[in-house]
């Protein structure tokens, strides 16, 4: 399962990286998106989860030992990621519609046009 886990955040890290490099600006926020889940699927698979291990909610007729929940911090890190991943997805949507206004143009090397030009 941790094989698995690993090849699946390389995959998703490697091809949101190479879509960062590209110059269409769709692109570009197709690989952030693709990245950050990449991110997400990390932190999740550093959390300790194996088969048999409980979720950590702590009862009075519960086990007592430690080692038998999973690690609550990376499941709380991912919640953030989420939050931070969605505030940085806008930002790019946002700012890509405007550079598309200005320049009619999803590529990121194109000028602006002046007021005078048509």
């Amino acid at each position: 399962m941790a094989f698995l886990a690993s090849f699946v955040v390389f995959v998703f890290v490697s091809a949101g990286l190479y879509l960062l490099m590209k110059r269409n600006l769709f692109e570009v926020l197709l690989g952030t998106i693709v990245l950050s889940h990449g991110v997400h699927l990390f932190l999740l698979s550093m959390s300790g989860w194996r088969a048999g291990t409980l979720p950590p909610i702590l009862l009075h007729d519960g086990p007592h030992d430690v080692s038998v929940y999973v690690d609550p911090l990376p499941q709380a890190l991912i919640l953030t990621a989420i939050v931070i991943s969605f505030g940085v997805t806008s930002f790019l949507v946002v700012l890509m519609m405007r550079g598309y206004e200005e320049t009619e143009s999803l590529e990121a090397t194109e000028e602006p046009r002046g007021e005078g030009e048509a």
